[in-house]
């Protein structure tokens, strides 16, 4: 989440500061109001980054837990990319799901970066499963990732209004946030990223679920 977040609004920034010396009248109200709104959102990231230490330290401290090393990470070969894996054993049995071929093939071009014809495997497996979600987040992430914002947005909104998953929810508010933040609308990308955040605080996953 962070780093594409960070990295939107770097470049927002970048074409504000590009234009506003010379601005006038009404697009100088313009880029002062963005400046306002890039402001907010990062000292809304700062306090909820400051909650989340606050609450992580203390329950480190009364489980007397050590914090593993960062140098030598070990790889999960279960791990999904970009949805944690909570958020699938949540997912109702399907007819075939994860064993469908198109689910199979969707998700090996998805990870190797094939983006357009993973999202053409989990559409022909959702026309015949349409409450396979997992395979729809897979698919709104496909059209993330190619940059169609609309379609993503939309398979997007179906999950939110399907899933009780808390984690999946998150990713879900996250991605429209970005999707809002890419699109200059900025007081409504804090909305979706303050309920990403709400909706699983917890959650770690999240704040790697838009990275490329």
């Amino acid at each position: 989440m962070f780093k594409h977040l960070f990295a939107t609004m770097n470049e927002v920034l970048d074409e504000i500061l590009l234009q506003l010396p010379n601005a006038k009248g009404a697009l100088k109200a313009e880029l002062e109001d963005e400046l306002a709104a890039l402001k907010a959102i990062s000292d809304d990231c700062i306090e909820h980054w400051l909650l989340f230490e606050e609450k992580l330290g203390k329950t480190l401290s009364v489980e007397n837990a050590s914090v593993p090393s960062m140098s030598a990470p070990v790889p999960d070969p279960q791990k999904q990319p970009d949805l944690p894996l909570s958020a699938e054993a949540d997912q109702p049995n399907q007819a075939e799901g994860r064993e469908a071929a198109e689910f199979v093939r969707g998700q090996g071009f998805y990870m190797l970066f094939m983006y357009e014809q993973a999202t053409r495997e989990f559409e022909a497996l959702l026309a015949r499963e349409p409450d396979f979600l997992l395979a729809r987040a897979y698919l709104a992430m496909g059209y993330l990732r190619q940059g169609d914002t609309a379609e993503a947005a939309r398979h997007f909104t179906l999950l939110l209004a399907l899933t009780e998953n808390k984690q999946m929810k998150a990713i879900s508010y996250n991605a429209m946030g970005c999707i809002q933040f890419q699109n200059r609308n900025l007081e409504q990308a804090l909305e979706y990223f303050k309920k990403a955040y709400h909706a699983d605080p917890d959650c770690l996953e999240l704040f790697s679920a838009s990275n490329e």
